[in-house]
C-alpha cells in the first residue's frame, strides 16, 4: 500500500503552489540547519591559545609585584616584631629596676630573638625560650635574613654584617636598669657626618630591608628602610 501524502495549496507572491507535507518537513529542517542560534558556539583551535596566550602574559605581570608584596608585608611585620622586643626589654630594665637583654640568632636559617635578664647569657637562655622572629608569621627557612651590626654586647662593628653564619652566635643589646645602654660603643661618624651609627638590628628579603637602630645611649630608637639600613 501506498502512504497517502497530505496535500495543501498554498499562495504565494500571487501564485498557488502545490506542497505535501514531506515536502513541508524538508523545509522547516534546512530552516532549522541554517538558524546561528542552533550552531555550535565552542571555542576555535586558534581563539583557545590566545587566551592561553592573554592568561600567561597576565600571570608574568603579576605574580613578581605579587611576591614582592608578600616580601615587603613580611619584612614590615618582622621589623616591627624587633622593635616591639626591644621596647619591651627597655620597659622591663626601667620597671624592675635591673638590666634586661634582647639578643638574636639565626638557627636552621631561621631568625630567633629572645629577651632575658642580663643576668643570664644568650647562649646560656634555654631552647625552648626563643621565638621564631614574628612568630605568628610562620616564617620559613631561608624567607627573611637577619643581620646586624654588632660585634659584641652593645658594640658595633664598621658596617652590618652579611654573613650568613655570623648570627649563628647570638649577639645582645642590653639596657641598664634606667633604659639606657650601658658600656655602649656606637660607632664612628661618618665622613661628613657627626652621627653615630647606632646599634643596627636589620631584617631583609630580596633587595627590601627594614632595621631598628637603637641611637643614642639613652636608648632612643627609629626604624629606617634600604640604604639607611646598610
Amino acid at each position: 500500500m501506498h502512504s497517502a501524502a497530505l496535500l495543501m495549496i498554498k499562495k504565494v507572491n500571487n501564485k498557488y503552489i502545490l506542497e505535501t507535507s514531506k515536502h513541508r518537513s524538508l523545509v522547516k529542517r534546512l530552516r532549522y540547519a541554517s538558524n546561528p542560534t542552533h550552531q555550535d558556539a565552542g571555542f576555535s583551535l586558534v581563539e583557545l591559545i590566545a587566551v592561553i596566550m592573554m592568561v600567561g602574559i597576565l600571570a608574568a605581570i603579576a605574580v613578581p609585584s605579587w611576591l614582592a608584596f608578600i616580601n615587603r608585608q613580611r619584612v614590615n611585620k618582622a621589623n616591627d616584631a624587633v622593635l616591639t622586643a626591644l621596647q619591651e626589654a627597655q620597659r622591663e630594665a626601667k620597671k624592675k629596676k635591673l638590666s634586661y637583654s634582647v639578643s638574636f640568632k639565626v638557627e636552621n636559617q631561621i631568625p630567633k630573638i629572645v629577651i632575658h635578664p642580663d643576668s643570664e647569657t644568650a647562649s646560656s637562655v634555654a631552647n625552648n625560650r626563643w621565638q621564631p622572629l614574628g612568630g605568628d608569621l610562620g616564617i620559613q627557612s631561608q624567607q627573611i635574613i637577619l643581620l646586624t651590626n654588632l660585634t659584641s654586647k652593645n658594640t658595633v662593628g664598621t658596617s652590618v654584617n652579611s654573613n650568613p653564619n655570623y648570627l649563628n652566635t647570638p649577639q645582645t643589646i642590653t639596657f641598664d636598669y634606667m633604659g639606657t645602654l650601658a658600656n655602649a660603643n656606637l660607632g664612628t661618624p661618618p665622613t661628613g657626618s657627626t652621627e653615630t651609627p647606632g646599634l643596627k638590628v636589620v631584617v631583609a628579603a630580596s633587595n627590601v630591608k627594614r632595621c631598628v637602630i637603637v641611637k643614642t645611649l639613652l636608648g632612643t630608637m627609629l626604624t629606617e628602610k634600604d640604604g639607611n639600613c646598610n
